[in-house]
C-alpha cells in the first residue's frame, strides 16, 4: 500500500513540476523561442484555441517568430490576438505569414519577469508541499488503522519528505537556469 502511495505523490510532483516548467517557457528570455506564443489564444471557428493549434511558429534569426498560418482567413485575427497581448509586440503580416520581431529587452523589464518566474517558482514549491502533506496524512491514516506500524510510518515520512526536497531542488535549479537566460544580454 506505501508503494502505491509513493508512486502516486512521485507522479502528482512529477505533474507539478510539468506545470511549472510549461510556465517558464512562456515568460520571454532575451532570445526568441516558438513557446512563447503559447499562452496567447485566438478565436477561430467559433472557439477560443492557443496559436500553436492555428498556425506553425518558428523561430526565424535570434529574434524573430514567423507564425505560419494555415487557414488565410485567420491572418488577421491571429496577428491582432499577438499584438494585443502582454508581449510587447508588433506583429506584421505578408500574406500568409505573420512576421513577429522581439525587440531586446530592458534592464528593468528583465529585472520584472525575474521576479515574476520567482512567483511562479514559489506557487510550485506550494503545490509540492501541498502533496507532500497529503502524503503524510494518509500515512498516519494507515498507522492510525494498523495498517502500517509507528516505524513505517516514520520511514515512509522520511522517504516522502526525501521526495519533496529531490522535486524543490528541481524547481530551484529550473529557476535559476531561467533566471541566467531572462538577465543575459
Amino acid at each position: 500500500m506505501t508503494d502505491l502511495l509513493y508512486k502516486d505523490l512521485n507522479s502528482r510532483m512529477e505533474k507539478g513540476l510539468q506545470s511549472f516548467e510549461s510556465e517558464l517557457k512562456a515568460v520571454r528570455t532575451g532570445r526568441a523561442s516558438p513557446n512563447l506564443l503559447d499562452p496567447i489564444n485566438v478565436e477561430v471557428y467559433g472557439s477560443m484555441m492557443p496559436i500553436n493549434q492555428a498556425a506553425t511558429v518558428n523561430v526565424q534569426e535570434g529574434r524573430m517568430l514567423t507564425v505560419q498560418v494555415w487557414d488565410k482567413s485567420m491572418v488577421k485575427k491571429i496577428e491582432k490576438a499577438i499584438n494585443d497581448s502582454d508581449l510587447g509586440v508588433n506583429a506584421s503580416s505578408d500574406g500568409q505569414l505573420i512576421r513577429v520581431p522581439l525587440p531586446p529587452l530592458s534592464e528593468e523589464r528583465r529585472k520584472d519577469l525575474t521576479k515574476i518566474i520567482s512567483k511562479y517558482a514559489e506557487q510550485a514549491r506550494v503545490v509540492i508541499r501541498n502533496i507532500r502533506r497529503d502524503g503524510m496524512e494518509k500515512l498516519k491514516k494507515l498507522e492510525k488503522d494498523n495498517e502500517i506500524s509507528q516505524d513505517d510510518m516514520h520511514k515512509k515520512g522520511d522517504e516522502i519528505q526525501k521526495l519533496t526536497d529531490q522535486y524543490i531542488t528541481k524547481i530551484d535549479n529550473a529557476l535559476d537556469k531561467r533566471k541566467q537566460e531572462i538577465m543575459q544580454v
